[in-house]
């Protein structure tokens, strides 16, 4: 099965890359019009101000939602230059000066000490690279708040959902549920043992909930 799992991680560099252009799309139809609601759980978890980055950007939707929220230091970051277009192109039409960058989770190119939140959805296993989390907890202020969507789940049935978890599961993104509550753990250590004081909590959505990490400097 080696060739099946190179094929998903070459169809999901497409899709963060050369085929960006439909990442929209496919992430409605895949969370049945709840990933926006996935994505914003975010937002109920930041500070009241503040400077905040936004890891692996996407298309730019989260980027405007921060700005409506009325934060007005909002810098994105994000290694797909396909990403950084398409979010350049929302932002400038939403009248919003864009505020990106590019470049490697792994070596944040910003001081010490500089945001007072992370906030990163729906991101790919380097989230929990330990060199990414040490990039991370570098660049948070102290008392400041790192808050990761890492993907949402359905709470209703029916034989379309059935479908939809068939397919998280063949590609990877889905475990039966007592392998999920040891991996949730496992990732609660990793960033633990790296200075984070870490738990998940569950954030309703329409027959869905996000599922969302957050993790505080000290």
């Amino acid at each position: 099965m080696k060739w099946w799992w190179s094929l998903v991680r070459f169809g999901f560099r497409l899709l963060y890359n050369e085929l960006a252009f439909t990442y929209d799309w496919v992430s409605r139809i895949v969370s049945l019009g709840a990933w926006r609601c996935w994505q914003r759980s975010a937002l109920k978890h930041l500070p009241a101000q503040g400077v905040i980055l936004e890891l692996a950007h996407g298309t730019g939707d989260l980027q405007i939602d921060l700005h409506a929220a009325g934060y007005h230091t909002v810098i994105g970051y994000d290694l797909s230059p396909y990403m950084g277009r398409i979010t350049q192109r929302k932002l400038t039409h939403n009248g919003i000066t864009p505020r990106l960058t590019r470049g490697m989770a792994q070596a944040l190119p910003f001081s010490n000490a500089t945001f007072d939140a992370i906030v990163c959805t729906f991101p790919t296993p380097f989230i929990f690279e330990r060199v990414t989390l040490d990039e991370l907890y570098r660049v948070m202020r102290p008392n400041s708040r790192l808050i990761i969507v890492i993907s949402g789940t359905f709470t209703a049935g029916g034989v379309l959902i059935r479908l939809l978890e068939g397919l998280y599961r063949i590609t990877g993104q889905r475990a039966d549920r007592s392998a999920n509550e040891i991996l949730f753990q496992q990732v609660i250590d990793r960033f633990q043992n790296t200075g984070f004081q870490a738990r998940l909590t569950r954030e309703p959505c329409q027959h869905s909930e996000a599922l969302v990490i957050l993790a505080e400097r000290r």
